[in-house]
C-alpha cells in the first residue's frame, strides 16, 4: 500500500514511499514525514518530574489557556514536561531518525530512553534534533521520548517583556523525520535547498539553486543532483542536473543555475503565481532517489524608495496591511493550522495586501499561505522593549535571525527581514546617564551585527528595525540609519499626543532622513466591540473614536508617496496578561475579535481597500437610547402599579453579580404605544460605491455624511424590531446589505415618554456598554430634570496621577466579566432619582472602589503616563430608599473588597406617584455609585 507522506516546513513537499503488505520496508525514495502529535502524557510540575500528575494531551498544546484570563495577576511560567512512547520498526535500522518540532516556548530539551537527545533556545523558531542513536530497534519495543519545555523569565533569551503573553508548551506541530543517510541538510531546521532569483524581468527571468548536502554513511558516494520547475499546472519548464562526489561524514554545499526562463509570470497579490522547484539527491549508481525537496517559486522584483514609497515588479504600489499574533479565544497559542490559514485568508479578504508577522515568527502555514493568496510580508524575532548585556543574550538573538532567515528563504512573500522592535521603549539606568550611554551604545552594536547578519545571510531582501515614537532617541542611538528600511510605530491621538501629531512626526522623519525608506508598522486604537459612544473621546475604548482614528491615520499614509506602507496593529485581539482594562488580559486593537469575529474597524477597511463593489451596515445591532418626543398614552392601566402598597419591600441586600430577567409586555397596546416612539441615532455603513441608498423599515432616509467611506445617517429607531437596507448601485448592477437592528427606547420624561419597560445606566460614563449576554443596552448617565431620572450631585470619577487623560479607571474589576459597569462612578453623589410610575421594580445598584493601595505599574506603552496609584481614602456612607434606610454604613472596599464588583438587589413596590429617590448620606469620605438598573415587573 502507498503511504503518502505529510508536508514539513514551508518548503517541502515529501515523497511517497512503499510499505510491503509483508510489513518490511522496500527501497524508499526520499524521507518519511509522520505526524507526531497525537496521544501525549503531560505533567506541570515545577518541583521534580517524579512528583507530576500526567494527563494525556494531544500537539499543539499550551499550559496556559486558562491562568491567562484569570483574575489573579501572573500565570504559569516554569517547566512542563511531555513524554510519549513510540516503536521503531526493525527495518529502518540505518536510517537517519529526526524529530522535527515546529515551535515550543521557549527553552526545550529532549531525552530519549533517558539520553539527551538535544537541546533549543527559543520560542518561535523550528528545531530538529536526531535521536536514531537513542532509538532500540528490536521488534516490539518501546522508546519513550521525554520533553522539558520552561517558558520562565531567563534574561538572556529574547522577548524579555511585550505585550503579550509567552505561552508555554509544545504549541505548534511534532514530526518524524525518517531520511537515507545521504539526504539534505537539516541544519537550522531548514530543508537544505535556498532559492533566488537574481534575474527578473517580464520577459526573462534566472533561478539561482544552493542544496546543503549530508552524507551520514560510510562511504564515498557518487550523487547527481536534479532541480525541476514546474509551472502552476505542474508541466516541467526546466531541468538541470550536476554529478558530484560526497566523501563519507560530509557536508557540502553546491550551487546550480537555471537561466533563460522565457515570459515569466510574475507573482504580485493581485496574481499570486507560484512555480515549484523539486531537488533531488539520486544515486549515481543506481539511479535510487535518495532525498526529494519541493519549494515555492515566485518571480518578482522590488525594492524601497525615501521619496516615493515600494515597488513592485517596477510599478508603485503602497503597502497596507496588519501584523498578526498567533493566539485564539480559549486556546491559547497552540492553534492547529486551519486556524492560522483563516487569519490569511481574513486579512486578503479585507483588501489588504501586507502582513507583518509580528514580533516572532510564526506557524509555517502563515507564510504558506501569504505565498499561496498574495500577501507580502516582513517577518521578525522577538527583541523587544530591551536587551541585556551579555554575550549569551546576543548569540541567542543571532541564532534566532539565522533560524528565521534559512527557515523561511523561499517563500516569494518575504521581503523584509526585521530584528528589533521598539528596543528603546522600557530604558535602562534612568537615574546613571553615562552607565545609560553603555547600555545604548551596546543596543547599537547588536544591531549593527544583526544586520550584517542578515545583509550576508540573505542579500536579496531588506532589512529593518521597528521604533516607537521616541525620534530623538532612535536617531541618537543611530537605529534610524543602519536598517535598511525604518519602521515607526505611532498612536498620536492614543497612548500620547494629539492625533494630528501622527503627520507631523512622519514629516519629520522624511525631513530629517530624505534618503531613509519609512513604513509606519504600527498604529491602532483600542475597540472594545462592547462599547459604543455617540460623543467618542480618547481612551474610551468605543468603535466610533477607533474608526475616527483609523479614519485619519489611513489619510495620512496614503497622502504621503515616501510612506511605504501603513501596518494596522493588530489584525485580531490578542492576549497580553498584564494588560486590564475593559476586556482584562486581552489588547482590543484588532480589526478582529480574539475569536475572529469582524468588528466595524474590518468593514472599514473593507469600504476602502476593496475593487470589488462592497456595502455592509455596521455590526451596532444592539441598540439604546433617549426618546425623541412624546405621544399620549393610549394605555394608561401600563403605567399604572398594580399594588396599593406605599411601603418599600427589601426581598434581599445581598451581593450579585446578576441582575433580574427581562419582563416581557404582552400587551397589543403597550406594544402600540412602545413603538410609536423613535430615539435618533447615527448609523453607519461603509461602503466603496459613491453614493448608498439607505432604507429604514421600508422608507427611504436622506441626509447621509459620508466621510471617507463612511456614510452616516442620522436614524429615527422605533423601540423594538428595526429594518435597514443599504442599497448601492455599480455597472447597473444592486448590491445590497440588510440588517435587523433591536432597539431600546428609554422615556426622558416618564410621564411624557414611551412606557417603561428597563434601564441601565453607568454613571461616570459618556459610552454606551452593550452586554449581549444579557442582552442589555447600559446608557451614560445624565443630570436629573424633574419628571426623568438621573444624578443629583457628585462628579465623574477620575483616577489622580495620571498625566494622561483618563476615563475611570483601567484596572481589572475581580468577580466579573463585564468590567465596564465597574470602571466609572459618580464620587461624591448625593441622590439619584427616578420618577417613574406607581407598579412593582427590581433596582439594582452596582459598586466598585476604584481606589486601591496596590500601586500598578502603568503600561510602558502609555508613554505620557508614570505608576497609577492614589491616596486611599476610607469611604463609609448609608443608603436610603424613598427615606427608607437600606444599606447602613457601608463601605464597598470592606464588603467586596477593593477593585472588586459588587452588586446590592432591592424589590420595590411604588405608590400614589412618589417615584423612586435614592439617598446617599456621608459618614466618612464621599459615596460612590457605579450602575443602575432599574426592570419594571
Amino acid at each position: 500500500m502507498k503511504i503518502y507522506c505529510k508536508q514539513i516546513g514551508p518548503q517541502s513537499i515529501l515523497c511517497f514511499f512503499i510499505l510491503l503488505m509483508s510489513a518490511t520496508l522496500s527501497a524508499q525514495e526520499g524521507r518519511l514525514v509522520t505526524s507526531f502529535n497525537g496521544e501525549w502524557l503531560f505533567a506541570k510540575d515545577s518541583i521534580g518530574l517524579k512528583k507530576s500528575i500526567w494527563t494525556k494531551v494531544n500537539i499543539p498544546h499550551s499550559w496556559n489557556k486558562e491562568d491567562v484570563t484569570d483574575d489573579t495577576p501572573g500565570y504559569y511560567r516554569g517547566v512542563g514536561w511531555y513524554k510519549k512512547n513510540i516503536t521503531i520498526h526493525p527495518g529502518l535500522k540505518g536510517k537517519k531518525i529526526f524529530l522535527y518540532f515546529e515551535g515550543a516556548n521557549q527553552e526545550t530539551e529532549v531525552y530519549v530512553n533517558g539520553k539527551k537527545a538535544g537541546r533549543h533556545v527559543g520560542g518561535y523558531t523550528r528545531f530538529c534534533l536526531q535521536i536514531d542513536p537513542f532509538l532500540n530497534f528490536q521488534d516490539g519495543t518501546k522508546n519513550e521520548v521525554l520533553v522539558k519545555v520552561d517558558n520562565k523569565f531567563n534574561e538572556d533569551i529574547p522577548p524579555l517583556s511585550a505585550d503579550f503573553t509567552f505561552f508555554g508548551g509544545i504549541y505548534r506541530d511534532v514530526y518524524v523525520v525518517t531520511a537515507n543517510p545521504v539526504h539534505f541538510s537539516f541544519n537550522r531546521a531548514a530543508n537544505g535547498v535556498f532559492l533566488s532569483t537574481p534575474v527578473v524581468s517580464a520577459k526573462t527571468a534566472s533561478v539561482h539553486i544552493r542544496s546543503q548536502l549530508i552524507n551520514q554513511s560510510s562511504s564515498w558516494r557518487k550523487l547527481i543532483i536534479t532541480n525541476l520547475i514546474k509551472d502552476h499546472k505542474g508541466a516541467v519548464i526546466a531541468k538541470k542536473s550536476i554529478q558530484v562526489r560526497l566523501k563519507a561524514g560530509a557536508e557540502e554545499e553546491y550551487n546550480q543555475q537555471i537561466d533563460a526562463i522565457v515570459n515569466p509570470q510574475l507573482w504580485s497579490p493581485e496574481n499570486p503565481y507560484l512555480y515549484t522547484v523539486i531537488t533531488q539527491i539520486v544515486d549515481a549508481k543506481t539511479k535510487r532517489v535518495l532525498d526529494l525537496v519541493s519549494n515555492p517559486l515566485g518571480f518578482r522584483w522590488f525594492k524601497f524608495d525615501a521619496a516615493s514609497g515600494f515597488y513592485l515588479n517596477g510599478k508603485p504600489y503602497k503597502l497596507i496591511g496588519a501584523s498578526r499574533h498567533q493566539d485564539f479565544k480559549a486556546m491559547a497559542n497552540a492553534l492547529p493550522n486551519a486556524y492560522h490559514v483563516n487569519d490569511i485568508k481574513l486579512l486578503k479578504k479585507m483588501g489588504a495586501n501586507f502582513l507583518r508577522v509580528a514580533h516572532y515568527p510564526q506557524d509555517p502555514a502563515v507564510l504558506e499561505s501569504c505565498d499561496r493568496l498574495g500577501i507580502l510580508t516582513s517577518v521578525e524575532i522577538p527583541i523587544v522593549n530591551a536587551i541585556t548585556e551579555s554575550e549569551a543574550f546576543y548569540q541567542h538573538c543571532k541564532d534566532m535571525q539565522v533560524e528565521m532567515i534559512r527557515q523561511n528563504y523561499n517563500h516569494p512573500s518575504v521581503i523584509l527581514w526585521a530584528y528589533m522592535n521598539e528596543v528603546l521603549l522600557r530604558l535602562k539606568f534612568t537615574d546613571d546617564k553615562p552607565r545609560q550611554q553603555i547600555y545604548f551604545d551596546h543596543i547599537t552594536r547588536l544591531a549593527e551585527q544583526l544586520d550584517s547578519l542578515t545583509r550576508k545571510e540573505d542579500p536579496s531582501r531588506y532589512t529593518m528595525i521597528s521604533n516607537h515614537g521616541d525620534f530623538k532617541r532612535y536617531k541618537q542611538t543611530r537605529l534610524i540609519e543602519i536598517p535598511m528600511v525604518v519602521g515607526w510605530n505611532l498612536y498620536q491621538g492614543w497612548y500620547s499626543g494629539n492625533i494630528k501629531g501622527f503627520a507631523d512626526f512622519l514629516d519629520q522623519h522624511h525631513k530629517e532622513f530624505p534618503e531613509k525608506p519609512v513604513m509606519v508598522t504600527e498604529y491602532g486604537a483600542d475597540a472594545d466591540p462592547r462599547i459604543h459612544s455617540l460623543t467618542p473621546e480618547r481612551f474610551d475604548k468605543s468603535m466610533e473614536y477607533s474608526l475616527d482614528f483609523h479614519e485619519y491615520y489611513l489619510k495620512t499614509i496614503q497622502e504621503r508617496p515616501f510612506v511605504a506602507a501603513g501596518m494596522i496593529w493588530n489584525l485580531s485581539d490578542f492576549n497580553s496578561e498584564s494588560r486590564e482594562e475593559t476586556m482584562p488580559h486581552i489588547n482590543n486593537k484588532g480589526l478582529l475579535t480574539l475569536d475572529r469575529q469582524p468588528k466595524d474597524l474590518y468593514r472599514f477597511y473593507q469600504s476602502r481597500l476593496l475593487k470589488t463593489p462592497y456595502v455592509k451596515i455596521s455590526n451596532w445591532l444592539l441598540r439604546g437610547g433617549l426618546a425623541d418626543s412624546t405621544v399620549s398614552r393610549t394605555n394608561t392601566q401600563a403605567l399604572k402599579g398594580i399594588s396599593d402598597d406605599t411601603e418599600i419591600s427589601q426581598l434581599s441586600n445581598t451581593q450579585t453579580s446578576k441582575k433580574p430577567s427581562r419582563v416581557t409586555h404582552n400587551s397589543a397596546a403597550l406594544s402600540q404605544d412602545l413603538n410609536s416612539h423613535t430615539s435618533t441615532q447615527p448609523l453607519e455603513v461603509f461602503s466603496n460605491a459613491d453614493d448608498v441608498s439607505l432604507f429604514l423599515n421600508g422608507e427611504f432616509l436622506k441626509g447621509a455624511k459620508t466621510p471617507s467611506n463612511r456614510f452616516i445617517w442620522q436614524v429615527p429607531f422605533k423601540n423594538g424590531l428595526n429594518t435597514v437596507e443599504a442599497l448601492i448601485k455599480v455597472g447597473g448592477k444592486e448590491y445590497r446589505d440588510v440588517a435587523t437592528i433591536n432597539f431600546t427606547c428609554i422615556p426622558r420624561v416618564f410621564a411624557k415618554g414611551p412606557v417603561f419597560d428597563q434601564l441601565h445606566v453607568l454613571l461616570g460614563a459618556k459610552r454606551i456598554y452593550i452586554d449581549e449576554d444579557e442582552k442589555a443596552v447600559w446608557l451614560p448617565d445624565q443630570v436629573y430634570q424633574p419628571g426623568g431620572w438621573g444624578h443629583i450631585g457628585g462628579e465623574i470619577f477620575k483616577m489622580k496621577g495620571n498625566a494622561r487623560q483618563s476615563y475611570g479607571t483601567d484596572r481589572n474589576i475581580i468577580g466579573t466579566d463585564r468590567d465596564p459597569i465597574y470602571q466609572t462612578q459618580n464620587i461624591g453623589i448625593k441622590k439619584y432619582k427616578l420618577d417613574v410610575p406607581d407598579g412593582d421594580y427590581n433596582l439594582v445598584l452596582h459598586f466598585a472602589e476604584l481606589i486601591s493601595a496596590d500601586v500598578k505599574e502603568a503600561l510602558a506603552y502609555n508613554l505620557d503616563n508614570s505608576s497609577q496609584s492614589e491616596k486611599v481614602e476610607e469611604r463609609i456612607f448609608d443608603v436610603f430608599i424613598n427615606d427608607v434606610p437600606v444599606l447602613q454604613r457601608f463601605s464597598p472596599k470592606e464588603k467586596y473588597g477593593a477593585l472588586t464588583a459588587g452588586s446590592e438587589e432591592f424589590k420595590l413596590t411604588i405608590t400614589n406617584g412618589k417615584g423612586i429617590e435614592i439617598t446617599f448620606k456621608v459618614i466618612k469620605g464621599q459615596p460612590v455609585l457605579n450602575a443602575l438598573q432599574l426592570i419594571k415587573n
